[in-house]
């Protein structure tokens, strides 16, 4: 018999989300949350391993700026107890992390933001654990002898946790002997980790997972299985995997909801910055911002996205430009704030849910130096609350005009995308619905741009469209086109 085809179902209210990224120990800082005495000071350069002390309390206090800003979802980085500021040594699942607040931080954090109609999705790093985790401290104190052995995979004695001139003697991820790789053919590891995934849905009615290296799990089933315990629990909730390549087979409805769609993010860098991308900030990164395409080829990668999952899939892609793994788009275009403009107006007029990283919305980034490599202090700056110091006010205000748009528009959340001219660095292209068509045009020239947009198969001859968003002119349809006058590195919005 041949296999039997699964519907492809996912999560209504992520087609309607904008999505915030948040990475705690950065973001913001409460007084209700005790810290000890070691916290660096918030307004200087970040370390690879200090800590900041932002919190999840720090995050509740700050959630009127995420309203404010048109955001109705939530992505955290890892909040679960480690010994890193990031939080992807994992020491106990069960647990928040002391310094975020604690459990009870969270059940706060939930329940003010959902109040807010605000969805929350959780990290889980499911693939490898820490040295610290209770079951590989104890095979690290008792070696042999420990009864939770066959949790990982241990290749000979004696185990070097600490010592890089040893071997490690265990399996790791990327031969990292801070991250040892969970056993997921042992069915209590497997076990453990479908209860960790439901217990923090049902207990705290969190709205999803994030998940991390999933590809590095190679359990036949286990994402299978994970799917159906987590959509048992929740079935709207969003489960998204961390995945930076083509991902077909991974969506095909029995695992993920969607990816981080990093190809989007590389595709829409490429046409917005250019030559302006900073080649050092790329390097060794497993997405292509460079080289620098045109509309044209803009246009080829964007078809290439839409034609390679189904429908359902696209309008829940996690759409994001840059996170906590990448330097922030800013530093990458080596400052230059219309890439940000561009960028973000295709973003919030492109199907699927779309991902702001924290600060993004300011112009905070980390270093003027758009050629030194420190991506990863670049991209975890604190959020800089001060008196509102340092914020560009006027990109905070075009991030909110283009949220609010993609918001008032059900055609640029659900409608169906249609290129429509692709000139030299000019896009432009249709979002439409039975209810409406909006016209997009997008001008990547350092010059003005007047172009032809063909938009006869929607309005007749003689409409005069109305400008909703964003600079430039348009003259009424006449023979099926409009002429848009588009200033340089500017973009438009049309409606009828």
């Amino acid at each position: 018999m041949p296999a039997q085809t699964i519907r492809i179902q996912t999560p209504d209210w992520v087609k309607d989300a904008v999505f915030y990224q948040i990475y705690p120990d950065r973001f913001a800082r409460s007084a209700r949350v005790p810290k000890p005495g070691n916290i660096e000071p918030w307004d200087k350069s970040p370390t690879d391993q200090g800590y900041k002390g932002g919190d999840l309390l720090g995050v509740v206090e700050h959630l009127d700026h995420l309203s404010e800003l048109g955001v109705n979802a939530i992505y955290f980085t890892p909040i679960f107890q480690s010994a890193s500021n990031h939080r992807y040594h994992t020491h106990d699942y069960e647990k928040v992390d002391p310094l975020l607040g604690g459990n009870a931080a969270l059940r706060e954090l939930v329940t003010e933001a959902h109040r807010r109609d605000i969805r929350v999705v959780l990290d889980g790093v499911f693939n490898h654990a820490s040295r610290g985790f209770f079951r590989f401290n104890d095979i690290l104190e008792n070696g042999p002898h420990s009864a939770w052995l066959d949790w990982f995979t241990i290749e000979d004695w004696p185990l070097s946790p600490y010592d890089g001139s040893r071997p490690a003697n265990y399996v790791s991820w990327v031969d990292n002997r801070a991250l040892p790789k969970f056993n997921t053919e042992n069915p209590q590891v497997r076990e453990y980790i479908m209860g960790i995934a439901e217990y923090w849905l049902r207990e705290f009615d969190i709205d999803g997972w994030r998940l991390d290296v999933p590809f590095e799990v190679k359990t036949e089933g286990f994402w299978e299985e994970f799917r159906r315990r987590v959509k048992a629990v929740k079935p709207d909730a969003y489960i998204v995997g961390e995945v930076w390549r083509a991902a077909p087979e991974w969506l095909q409805g029995d695992r993920f909801d969607a990816v981080m769609n990093y190809l989007f993010a590389a595709a829409v860098i490429a046409y917005t910055a250019g030559a302006r991308v900073s080649p050092t900030l790329v390097e060794g990164r497993s997405y292509d911002p460079l080289p620098p395409v045109d509309a044209a080829g803009f246009g080829e990668r964007i078809q290439a996205l839409l034609d390679l999952y189904d429908w359902e899939v696209t309008q829940v892609q996690l759409n994001l430009l840059d996170s906590h793994d990448t330097a922030r788009l800013l530093s990458l275009a080596r400052g230059d704030k219309s890439t940000m403009r561009l960028a973000t107006l295709f973003q919030m007029t492109y199907p699927g849910a779309p991902s702001v990283y924290y600060g993004d919305e300011i112009g905070l980034r980390g270093t003027v130096l758009y050629d030194e490599p420190h991506r990863d202090r670049d991209a975890r700056w604190p959020f800089p609350w001060d008196g509102r110091a340092g914020w560009d006010l006027e990109l905070l205000e075009y991030f909110k005009g283009a949220i609010a748009l993609r918001h008032a528009h059900a055609a640029l959340r659900r409608g169906q995308f249609i290129q429509l001219l692709a000139a030299g660095d000019v896009f432009a292209y249709a979002r439409h619905d039975e209810q409406e068509t909006l016209i997009v045009a997008l001008n990547a020239a350092m010059e003005p741009r007047e172009v032809s947009v063909p938009a006869g198969a929607y309005f007749p001859d003689g409409t005069s469209l109305r400008h909703v968003f964003g600079q430039g002119m348009a003259r009424p349809v006449s023979d099926g086109h409009i002429a848009i006058l588009l200033p340089p590195r500017e973009g438009l919005v049309l409606s009828s």
